[in-house]
């Protein structure tokens, strides 16, 4: 039976491929969805994709994905990056192999958007490679959790 990743998304990105698409471009979440779906596949894994502009589902579903075992979790916290500890302490307190991802380079931004809480829990961090980030993220999960030395 092929194991779960839980793909989370954060407020505003149920937007995407239509707020501010020079910034973001032209990709939905939906087109996401597939791309992650396809990529999960190819590694024979399964994944539950979700968005939520709420602070407290996302971390509900975090726990979830504690709870169901799966077998870790791609985030893109979108704003919730750089405000929310508590979806730092869920992603500490559960331990999943957790990979942030971010469609820009938030480096290049904003000077508030420089620092990322979750970043602080995750085991990696993808940035500014548009939504082919989220492909790259389940590949280094699969690969970071294929072995247990890693």
């Amino acid at each position: 039976m092929a194991k779960t990743i839980y793909v989370l998304n954060g407020p505003n990105l149920n937007l995407l491929g239509q707020r501010e698409p020079e910034k973001y471009g032209r990709a939905t979440l939906d087109d996401v969805e597939k791309l992650c779906r396809t990529t999960a596949k190819a590694h024979g894994l399964t994944v539950e994709f979700r968005q939520s502009n709420h602070e407290g589902e996302l971390i509900d579903l975090i726990h979830e994905a504690w709870r169901k075992k799966a077998l870790g979790l791609v985030i893109n916290p979108a704003g919730y990056s750089h405000t929310s500890i508590a979806i730092m302490d869920a992603i500490l307190g559960t331990q999943l192999p957790t990979i942030e991802v971010h469609v820009t380079n938030i480096h290049q931004r904003d000077a508030f958007r420089h620092h990322s809480y979750i970043s602080h829990a995750a085991r990696a961090v993808l940035c500014g490679f548009g939504v082919d980030g989220y492909r790259l993220a389940i590949d280094g999960l699969a690969a970071m959790t294929a072995s247990p030395q890693r």
